[in-house]
């Protein structure tokens, strides 16, 4: 149900779907990956984690998103090339900055048609968040073929709407409680260590995490 309320809303002529609330965001990156088979598009993916904290820092995070469009390349634009060359000059080397890499992406998107997906996007720091979502913006103004697809919770709906030129189409999705009870069941099931889970636990864990998720 997920999956296809998702897909029926990215036909929309939106330059960013956003889906809020609870959902398995790699359904609609599994469908994406599935539909650019073996045509012209390029999908990039990339999953925030809380705990990483500083590793997932705006030149990081869109760095990782441009290897992932340049490796897709059947050749490496020369404009790439030469930026990463006058890096190497320096006396032992330098990264790249945001505003680099943010430009690479641009001539890189511009060359097939680019899915951005991004996961968790409200668990990332606020400061960083808004240069990410800034980054991103720009390289949907220059590079006019290019999608964002964002997942985070609600609250942070109106930064995205605002950072994010050329539409919003947002979706709030939740797992039905029946759903969740089915995947903790199986996953019970799949436990290295069953000795340690009697019925009682496994009751305890099947009735309390369904409730605590839909109140999230």
């Amino acid at each position: 149900m997920v999956r296809n309320t998702v897909l029926e809303r990215s036909k929309v002529d939106r330059k960013t779907l956003f889906l809020t609330s609870l959902c398995r965001s790699s359904l609609v990156v599994d469908t994406l990956c599935d539909r650019a088979r073996g045509r012209d598009i390029a999908v990039t993916c990339f999953y925030f984690d809380f705990a990483a904290g500083r590793e997932q820092a705006p030149g990081g995070i869109l760095g990782a998103l441009l290897k992932q469009v340049v490796g897709g390349l059947d050749k490496i634009p020369e404009d790439i090339m030469r930026e990463f060359v006058e890096q190497k000059k320096v006396i032992g080397g330098r990264s790249l900055r945001l505003d680099q890499i943010v430009k690479m992406l641009v001539v890189a998107t511009s060359l097939k048609r680019t899915f951005i997906c991004i996961d968790a996007v409200d668990e990332c720091a606020v400061r960083d968040r808004a240069k990410i979502l800034t980054s991103l913006g720009e390289i949907i103004q220059k590079s006019p073929a290019t999608r964002v697809f964002l997942t985070g919770r609600p609250h942070v709906r109106i930064e995205v709407e605002t950072r994010l030129p050329g539409g919003l189409a947002a979706v709030s999705a939740s797992p039905w409680k029946d759903d969740i009870i089915h995947y903790i069941r199986k996953r019970l099931e799949e436990d290295p260590s069953p000795d340690e889970m009697d019925e009682n636990l496994e009751s305890e864990i099947v009735q309390k995490i369904p409730e605590t998720v839909s109140e999230m």
